[in-house]
């Protein structure tokens, strides 16, 4: 085969499994594969061999590695302060890695069970000013670091690797997908000041809200469209599989509500019962966290909000402050290419890509992309 260097990026979510693979030195060359929707999850690990298989056919190239995008409705963030006196001494990058390497030992000293998956430094403070990046030797007395840690579960990112090691694929990175999205289309759309980004999943929904090119919150709320999908099944006492087949198709007339004598418009309150209860979930959590009187702009997402197109907009409350954005296949795993490609100053690198001869801070994580 011939030797391109391809990134694969597979984001594994609850009800489908997204991937693609994309060439390093023209990311036009790239192949993009999605399972269908499943509720079963006892043929995951099918679905993803099919995937692979579909991939490594399609770049005429073997998978040896992927970038793995995962949520989790028990996914954490977790913000830290730490600082330190150095007495007038010119600030290094050592000083800032001292501080990130102690806060990260805390998190992993008392959250055993979770796995970090991103270290945001959100903050330098350097005698009493705040910078969104490091200045350049700078004389520095005191100095301050606010620190946001994402972390996945650990048996989570076992799992799927143990899946992909089946199939001699080693997991480079791990990725958390909402918040890799949140930060592709923001730099799209060119968003400034508040703005959050509400991902609608299937178990979960996740809330990323954003001051300028600062991360403000990140909340996780343990409910998304598959709880839409139980409430018609117990109103219509029909099974899951028939609930989400008219969850899917409730503007259809679909077929299950003729044999169920229920009209279109009781299927559309079950619905939107359910939607109006998520989006109020999210916008309290939005206000609690940034301490606001009026709510930022919200841009909706996610596999969970695609019942509510534009033409039903005007039926959920404060219709104005919110943004659907239709993403597709390629949007989602674009958004980790980007991610890994492009830099982020404010983003610490866990694991470096290439093993070099490296002093003892780099052999733990590179300090920026």
């Amino acid at each position: 085969m011939p030797n391109k260097n391809f990134q694969t990026f597979f984001d594994c979510g609850f009800s489908k499994i997204r991937a693609g693979t994309f060439n390093t030195d023209n990311d036009k060359d790239a192949f993009f594969v999605e399972s269908e929707f499943f509720i079963d999850r006892s043929k995951l690990e099918l679905k993803i061999k099919e995937i692979i298989v579909s991939l490594e056919s399609n770049s005429n190239e073997y998978i040896n590695s992927i970038n793995l995008m995962l949520d989790s409705t028990k996914m954490l963030s977790i913000g830290i302060s730490l600082s330190k006196k150095l007495y007038g001494s010119k600030l290094k990058q050592e000083n800032v890695k001292f501080l990130v390497q102690e806060a990260k030992q805390e998190i992993l000293k008392y959250y055993t069970s979770h796995n970090i998956a991103h270290i945001i430094i959100n903050n330098y403070r350097i005698d009493g000013n705040n910078y969104s990046s490091l200045p350049n030797e700078a004389e520095c007395h005191f100095l301050s670091l606010d620190i946001i840690f994402i972390c996945l579960p650990t048996d989570l990112i076992l799992y799927f690797k143990d899946i992909f090691s089946k199939s001699n694929i080693l997991v480079d990175q791990i990725i958390c997908t909402s918040y890799a999205k949140s930060i592709n289309y923001k730099n799209n759309l060119n968003l400034n000041d508040h703005v959050s980004f509400i991902d609608v999943g299937f178990n979960k929904t996740s809330i990323i809200s954003y001051l300028n090119e600062k991360i403000i919150a990140i909340n996780i709320l343990p409910i998304g469209s598959n709880h839409i999908t139980k409430d018609i099944s117990k109103v219509l006492k029909i099974n899951l599989d028939k609930s989400e087949q008219a969850k899917l198709n409730f503007d259809q007339n679909p077929e299950i509500l003729n044999k169920k004598n229920a009209s279109q418009n009781i299927l559309k309150k079950i619905i939107f019962a359910r939607t109006e209860e998520i989006l109020e979930l999210c916008k309290k959590s939005i206000k609690s966290n940034l301490f606001l009187t009026n709510m930022p702009k919200m841009i909706l997402t996610g596999e969970g909000s695609r019942i509510l197109a534009y033409k039903y907009k005007d039926e959920i409350s404060s219709p104005n402050n919110i943004n659907f954005l239709e993403e597709t296949l390629e949007d989602i795993c674009q958004s980790g290419f980007k991610f890994i490609s492009q830099p982020n100053k404010q983003e610490v690198v866990v694991v470096p890509k290439k093993s070099t001869k490296q002093g003892f801070f780099e052999k733990l994580f590179h300090l920026f992309r």
